[in-house]
């Protein structure tokens, strides 16, 4: 890696570690800048704004619990329903380290973004919409396939995949306001038995 992608790399890395663990609000240009190492001038070359930045966060984020969340656990080597309780298990264990390092649960970084700026910005707020869309469309196929394999009968897919990404993200949210990850041991286990019936 070039010095240019570096110096841009550790911005984002910055960036991410600091919005994550403390909130956008919170986190000034100079804040980031201090944290990667770099001049304010630097800061702009690569990102015209805070809000710019904090698109590019919101990808990054994304590609790493694409990676280390969501592709683990919907991986095919297990049934389908069996798939979503890993999600949960793997969720609890990511947020148990959270609290080993820093003392703190910090919760999902796309539901911290989306309850402080969703009523403030539009832009980041269709980002993050994106972002849910993408994993209940995850957590769809999942439920999809459980029909097939005859797990689950009679469901409204859309809504229970929905559903079922709604109470993860509430429940995530009671552990950080409570700064226990055993809430997420306790309760996510019932995500897999949700079940929204078609209407009439």
């Amino acid at each position: 890696m070039n010095s240019t992608n570096d110096t841009q790399q550790r911005i984002l890395d910055s960036a991410r570690d600091l919005i994550y663990s403390r909130s956008y609000s919170d986190v000034g240009v100079a804040d980031i800048c201090e944290h990667a190492g770099v001049k304010k001038g630097s800061f702009y070359h690569f990102y015209p704004s805070k809000r710019d930045l904090t698109l590019s966060v919101i990808d990054a984020y994304y590609l790493q619990l694409k990676e280390h969340l969501v592709d683990k656990a919907f991986a095919e080597d297990i049934p389908p329903l069996a798939r979503i309780d890993r999600f949960g298990k793997l969720a609890y264990a990511f947020q148990k380290q959270l609290l080993s390092d820093t003392g703190r649960v910090l919760g999902c970084p796309f539901g911290n973004l989306a309850t402080e700026l969703s009523t403030q910005d539009e832009t980041i707020r269709i980002r993050i919409e994106l972002i849910f869309s993408k994993i209940q469309t995850s957590i769809r196929q999942v439920l999809r396939e459980a029909i097939t394999a005859g797990e689950v009968k009679k469901i409204d897919l859309e809504a229970t995949a929905q559903a079922m990404f709604a109470y993860f993200e509430g429940v995530t949210l009671l552990a950080k306001s409570q700064n226990n990850p055993e809430i997420l041991n306790h309760l996510l286990p019932a995500m897999a038995q949700i079940r929204i019936t078609p209407t009439a």
